[in-house]
């Protein structure tokens, strides 16, 4: 079974290299369901020269398009730890053999295997701390376009708002590998919103839907209105609107990663739903339409003409490290500028700061004509593919820049 494993796997390396993920995932399933010795013709098909052979992606930080590798922040210089011998971790998978490749994607989710040893790699739900008097609960929403868990925090004061106004209600939407209780650790959203007296949703994506726990943001039908899963969320956000006092007017969602890709496409989808976005890390509305657009828009950006085809109507605020090797900056960059694409005249101004951790930021501020911000961006220096600010228990996580939750929290309720 090892030697045709072995040889389905380089059938499949070379298939994968010219970007026929499809036959080659028929090869590996054919090896793992008992093949003797794999499909010939297969084996000709990745053999055979082509006209026009694409380039060969061969960044591993490409292959995680759906679970970007941890992130990792050189020491500050001066100190002991910033000696050159320390080295980033990310190194090793980049230098990875391209039958890893392989079988990395394979992991990862772009299609869909289902054999032993290529289980998905999610980790497991940690405790996440609770204010007294506040609840985190599991809840369930099922509705037309289907059903997912949530996680839902309740501040101690939900009834008893002196003011008299709704609750803020914000939807967290995680990474890929992550989970509602990773994701609420590792942004501490929960102790904002309970100093704010916020609502906080974060649904869960199951591996039955993606095989890395991430949202399908790169899939048309979960890229539209009453569709798929933006019409899921939307139904989960209704739902919570429907069981307690939350204010219409005060409905946000926020996300990293592919959580990120698909808070911007709720915001395009669901602008009378949704009163702000945040977005760290993230690809813009469009950015993809199948796997293969998806690996050249987190390579090298995503299209501006895709993403500037749908004006987003909603308040914005975007977070995105300027050494991300998982999604290129330039996705940062085209989601500002959908944002501010339908303001008409608008005001900026750039501010320079550094965070008491260290890192250097540059913060741009759009306003409307009336004055009014309706975009912010972040964009972080050195930080790579992690929430800024966030608490080391979490994954993902940069805990020496800038606070986004904190950051997104101020916009959001401004």
């Amino acid at each position: 079974m090892k030697s045709i494993l072995g040889g389905a796997v380089r059938r499949a390396a070379a298939l994968t290299s010219r970007q026929n993920l499809t036959e080659a995932t028929k090869v590996i399933q054919h090896a793992l369901s008992g093949g003797a010795r794999g499909d010939r013709a297969e084996s000709a098909r990745a053999d055979a020269p082509r006209d026009r052979t694409p380039e060969e992606p061969k960044s591993a930080a490409l292959w995680s398009a759906f679970a970007p590798p941890p992130a990792f922040t050189p020491p500050p210089k001066g100190t002991a730890a910033s000696d050159a011998s320390i080295q980033d971790p990310r190194q090793d998978a980049r230098k990875a053999p391209p039958i890893g490749e392989v079988l990395h994607l394979l992991q990862k989710g772009f299609v869909p295997v289902r054999a032993p040893g290529f289980a998905p790699h999610v980790r497991p739900a940690p405790e996440v701390p609770t204010p007294r008097g506040a609840q985190f609960v599991s809840k369930t929403h099922a509705g037309p376009a289907g059903s997912r868990d949530y996680k839902l925090f309740v501040p101690s004061n939900a009834k008893s708002r002196a003011d008299g106004r709704g609750l803020p209600l914000i939807v967290m939407l995680h990474g890929c590998t992550q989970n509602p209780d990773d994701f609420a650790l590792g942004t501490g959203m929960n102790a904002l919103a309970e100093k704010h007296g916020c609502l906080v949703a974060y649904p869960k994506q199951p591996t039955s839907s993606n095989n890395m726990a991430c949202w399908n943001w790169f899939s048309l039908k979960d890229q539209a209105r009453d569709s798929g899963e933006p019409a899921i969320l939307a139904g989960m956000v209704r739902e919570i609107m429907a069981e307690f006092s939350v204010d219409p007017d005060r409905v946000f969602v926020a996300g990293l990663s592919a959580g990120g890709a698909m808070a911007a496409i709720l915001a395009a989808t669901y602008p009378d739903l949704f009163a702000a976005a945040g977005i760290h890390s993230g690809l813009p509305y469009g950015a993809a339409s199948d796997v293969g657009s998806a690996f050249n828009s987190m390579r090298k950006g995503a299209s501006g003409e895709a993403a500037l085809a749908v004006e987003t109507r909603v308040r914005t605020i975007v977070f995105h490290g300027d050494a991300d090797r998982t999604v290129h900056p330039a996705n940062g960059e085209l989601i500002v500028a959908a944002a501010r694409a339908g303001l008409g005249a608008a005001t900026e101004k750039t501010l320079q700061g550094r965070s008491a951790g260290g890192v250097p930021y540059k913060r741009t501020v759009i306003a409307d004509k009336r004055g009014a911000e309706h975009v912010e961006y972040w964009r972080l220096e050195g930080m790579g593919h992690a929430w800024s600010g966030g608490h080391p228990d979490g994954s993902y996580t940069n805990p020496h820049g800038p606070d986004a939750s904190r950051e997104m929290m101020r916009f959001f309720l401004g």
